[in-house]
């Protein structure tokens, strides 16, 4: 499936009745892992990624390169639709954001969100106007690409609990021409149902993280959309290598290995494609 096919499946999926869910894989392994398992799409998590190459999530864990290669890595590896966790555009200024879509595109991913935070704890949220113009900038870079663009409204992660503020933005945002509305960590599905009620765009809401959970039915009954799942699988794959080495550390025993995937099952799943053989001496 080429990008342009992906594209129509990934908006197609937005435009359908219900709610379907993001898998959101950390590498090129996990991905093919969750496209066996029946994903419609995946999508990126930063934080997955950082910690699977020993660096904390933040502002200033990864760059923009690091993020769009693992982005392509996970691209590459599958034939579904791929979005991208984009974060703040990799810098305040709306060219930076439109530059960063432009790159996103160019890696075949098919979607990426924009947020509205800074990363800067005196100052968490970017100004609305700074804020909208980033996302307009954004939209005029994805216009005529095959590109879904999300845009995150931070503010129940930066400690401001300000759910018009909230809605406020993501209507701005989508005036200034985002497909995706995006709020993490909404408190409870009241919240959920009144932003799915008062914007014109399809919402995307993450579980699996902290905070009250709801299920799939549950969430498609509120208004939602898209569901995602953000670094929670990363984390459950960390929390079962934990549990692994605790059993050997403490009890000297090696349980775990019965609800590990095997190694031919895994094996079947991923790529026979080899590096070059590397030729050494003269020619």
């Amino acid at each position: 499936m080429d990008q342009r096919a992906k594209f129509e499946t990934f908006k197609a999926l937005h435009a359908r009745e219900g709610a379907f869910v993001l898998g959101n894989p950390w590498d090129a392994g996990s991905a093919r892992v969750l496209a066996h398992l029946g994903f419609e799409a995946l999508a990126t998590t930063s934080a997955g990624y950082a910690f699977s190459v020993g660096r904390r999530d933040s502002f200033a864990g990864l760059s923009r390169d690091e993020l769009l290669e693992n982005a392509r890595q996970i691209v590459d590896s599958c034939d579904l639709p791929v979005s991208a966790d984009l974060e703040d555009g990799f810098g305040p200024a709306p060219d930076t954001c439109a530059e960063t879509i432009r790159l996103a595109a160019g890696i075949g991913l098919v979607g990426g969100s924009i947020e509205d935070a800074t990363g800067d704890p005196e100052v968490p949220i970017f100004d609305l106007g700074l804020a909208v113009a980033r996302v307009q900038a954004a939209a005029e870079a994805a216009r005529g690409l095959p590109f879904l663009l999300t845009a995150r409204a931070e503010n129940f992660l930066w400690g401001r609990a300000d759910l018009g503020d909230t809605i406020a933005r993501l209507q701005a945002f989508s005036e200034a021409g985002a497909d995706v509305l995006y709020a993490p960590g909404l408190p409870d599905l009241a919240a959920i149902r009144t932003v799915c009620a008062e914007v014109d765009r399809p919402v995307n809401v993450v579980m699996g993280l902290s905070g009250p959970r709801y299920s799939v039915a549950e969430l498609a009954g509120a208004g939602v959309r898209r569901i995602s799942v953000g670094g929670s699988f990363a984390r459950a794959a960390f929390g079962g290598l934990r549990r692994a080495a605790e059993e050997v550390l403490g009890a000297g025993t090696f349980g775990y290995a019965d609800e590990a995937m095997s190694g031919r099952e895994l094996t079947a799943l991923m790529s026979d494609t080899r590096p070059p053989r590397r030729v050494s001496g003269p020619s």
